[in-house]
């Protein structure tokens, strides 16, 4: 039955193609300033007849309170079987630079047996895997479905997580499957099992009333910009450039599968000569440790700059939060620290921007069973178990309100796919082999939670 599941699936693999060309080419980026809101509209569309057409009911279109649209549908399951929530989004991070990508951000094509585009892997890739899993599948799924495709995901602005907290039985189900991570490296089933929260703040130095002549003034005038540095520096050990937040454990060690610090130099594009920061393996710095960075300053540009001392400056700095760590607790830490550490007296003020908490996933429940057997049935190995060190504000969300549910995070990315980032692209490989293994999921699972 396994290996007619996946010539099933090998023959379909012409139409995911298709379909996710048709996906890419919808510039569904939910950030009206960028582009229009009827792209994002016309995506949610397309998800919703093709999820009706694979045999889902009541499918719709329903408004989030951040003005975004949802698509939901369902399955019900037959007597006494256990009920999975597919989970995808169909927006999309814009393209940045133009310019840097090698073909046309929003046409797929295909490249050294890749397939490039904007949402390609980030989450479009997803939504094919659970249009090719369900296909395949046909009119035999021994689970019942709901479905989920989020429209602003992206943007953070947090629709559906106020959606789920008033709409609870929409969501409810015994596993949740939040497709949006995927596998440590092509071939490798991998589930994604921790994520690091998040504490954004923005901090703003000001030293002066008001921008001073620097012929006239520098040296003994405080400059904002320099104190604002100097501040900065105070977050990171001078040799290592490790975390150092006082009143923040900045020490942990990841368990899971490591992470190659010459393949993550490579998938992170580090220029030669240019060392780490940090300690301990590239698994615990990236998975299981705080992480500091200076998102952007506010101060006079280079060009057009004034030959003045500057009287005030901000940075935007975000830090990423381990599980096991209170996520506000650690922008306390950050905050204090920012204020403590202000040189010579320069006045600083610290405004939070937004937190979010860490996530672990319970591992040890039958549908995380059904998934190990079912991965190793594709891929000929172990599931392997990854962290990741951005933040999916939903998971806290489904956890806290489903806190018997299991909730597994997979799909189709994987280092290569440069998410985020110019020239984004999926193995379609990735695609057959995650939808076959949802599918084996969907009918073992059906058995180990009975």
């Amino acid at each position: 039955m396994t290996s007619e599941l996946a010539a099933r699936i090998a023959e379909l693999m012409p139409r995911a193609k298709a379909d996710l060309t048709e996906l890419v080419a919808i510039p569904s980026v939910a950030d009206p300033r960028q582009y229009p809101p009827e792209e994002c509209h016309r995506a949610a569309q397309w998800v919703a007849d093709a999820f009706t057409a694979a045999g889902l009911r009541d499918v719709r279109l329903a408004e989030t309170p951040d003005g975004s649209h949802a698509v939901l549908g369902h399955r019900p399951p037959p007597p006494g079987a256990p009920t999975v929530l597919l989970y995808c989004h169909y927006d999309v991070q814009p393209p940045l630079d133009d310019a840097a990508w090698k073909t046309p951000p929003f046409t797929l094509t295909e490249r050294d047996g890749r397939w490039y585009g904007r949402g390609t892997a980030d989450c479009k890739g997803n939504i094919v895997m659970h249009l090719t899993a369900l296909r395949a599948l046909g009119d035999d799924i021994p689970v019942g479905i709901k479905f989920v495709a989020e429209g602003s995901e992206e943007q953070g602005t947090g629709g559906l997580e106020q959606y789920v907290a008033q709409h609870p039985d929409t969501f409810l189900a015994d596993a949740l499957l939040v497709c949006d991570t995927g596998n440590a490296a092509v071939g490798v089933g991998t589930a994604t099992t921790t994520l690091r929260g998040l504490a954004n703040v923005v901090v703003t130095v000001d030293t002066l009333a008001g921008e001073v002549h620097s012929g006239m003034f520098g040296g003994p005038a405080p400059d904002a910009l320099a104190a604002l540095i100097q501040l900065l520096a105070t977050l990171r050990d001078p040799e290592t450039g490790a975390p150092v937040i006082k009143g923040l454990a900045c020490e942990g060690t990841w368990e899971g599968v490591g992470y190659d610090e010459g393949q993550f130099r490579t998938d992170a594009g580090v220029l030669d000569g240019v060392r780490l920061t940090g300690t301990g393996t590239v698994a615990d710095r990236l998975w299981a440790r705080p992480a500091v960075t200076v998102l952007g300053i506010d101060c006079p540009p280079v060009v057009g700059s004034a030959a003045a001392v500057p009287a005030t400056a901000r940075a935007r700095v975000s830090l990423r939060v381990p599980p096991g760590t209170d996520a506000d607790a650690a922008r306390e830490a950050l905050t204090r620290h920012l204020t403590e550490a202000a040189p010579r007296g320069a006045r600083v003020t610290v405004e939070t921007e937004g937190t979010g908490s860490p996530f672990r996933a319970a591992t040890d429940g039958p549908a995380y069973a059904a998934l190990a057997e079912a991965m190793h049935r594709v891929y000929g190995k172990p599931l392997a178990f990854l962290g990741q060190g951005g933040s999916i504000p939903l998971c806290n969300v489904l956890a806290g309100t489903y806190p018997h549910a299991e909730i597994i995070l997979m799909g189709v990315e994987e280092p290569r796919c440069l998410i985020h980032a110019p020239n984004e692209s999926v193995d379609p490989t990735e695609i057959e082999h995650m939808a076959h293994v949802e599918a084996l999921f969907l009918r073992a699972y059906a058995s180990a939670a009975r």
